[in-house]
């Protein structure tokens, strides 16, 4: 009998790397706008330092205040995975701090994607190594388990699948299901190149607005050529 809450997946089903390596540099606002603007992980999860993260997804649902199986993921990831920790937003104890941040670093881990918190905050903004998370505190876990790796896991309010594709910057967190990576990079970025051609219309002079009032037509604004004070004053 399986034991549910504990338990080790030990195969994960990796994307092509070149196809997780051509999402690198694409802006998370152009991806997250070709997945309907789902797909973006909580904004309490910020970067701790400006690495961009991108990787491949290698979950782990942990007991709250416990980072056992994170530890045991730490040994089984494989180079361009993200470690994706789901401590159900736990934002009392810490779960990691700079050992296991060197340590995953030096085995090629692409860096950490966290629903709690880390410790070590001043150490992880000198670390060439990309960690999100949703804060910090010097209250560290305990290694007691249970948990679970390689399994779906809810991190920030999306729901990451072993393998997904995480893309991480400035602005937050996209996750990218594999089976829909081609179709959506391609969009995003054409719609990146469309973003520069429209800048180079605004430094011209020559940015068509005309869609704005068009839009609003379309959707029977009112105008009223009133001030508010005055309408609700019966002066029109």
């Amino acid at each position: 009998m399986s034991n549910v809450g504990f338990r080790i997946f030990t195969r994960l089903p990796r994307p092509d790397q070149a196809l997780v390596e051509s999402f690198r540099g694409v802006p998370t606002p152009n991806i997250a706008d070709n997945m309907n603007r789902f797909f973006c992980v909580d904004t309490a999860i910020k970067p701790m330092n400006s690495c961009q993260m991108l990787g491949t997804a290698f979950t782990v649902r942990s007991s709250t205040a416990d980072n056992l199986l994170f530890h045991k993921a730490l040994d089984m990831a494989e180079p361009g995975d993200v470690i994706v920790i789901e401590v159900r937003g736990d934002t009392i104890n810490a779960v990691t701090g700079e050992i296991m941040m060197r340590y995953a670093k030096k085995r090629g881990v692409a860096g950490f994607l966290i629903d709690g918190l880390v410790r070590d905050s001043g150490a992880v903004k000198e670390l060439d190594f990309a960690v999100f998370c949703r804060g910090a505190n010097p209250m560290g876990p305990y290694k007691d388990g249970p948990g679970e790796i390689n399994v779906p896991v809810n991190c920030g309010g999306v729901i990451v699948n072993p393998g997904d594709i995480i893309v991480g910057d400035e602005d937050g967190v996209v996750v990218v299901p594999p089976g829909d990576a081609a179709g959506i990079l391609k969009k995003a970025k054409a719609m990146f190149e469309k973003e520069r051609n429209i800048f180079k219309a605004i430094e011209a002079g020559s940015y068509d607005r005309s869609w704005v009032d068009k839009l609003l037509k379309e959707k029977k604004v009112e105008y009223i050529e009133s001030t508010f004070t005055e309408y609700n004053r019966g002066i029109v």
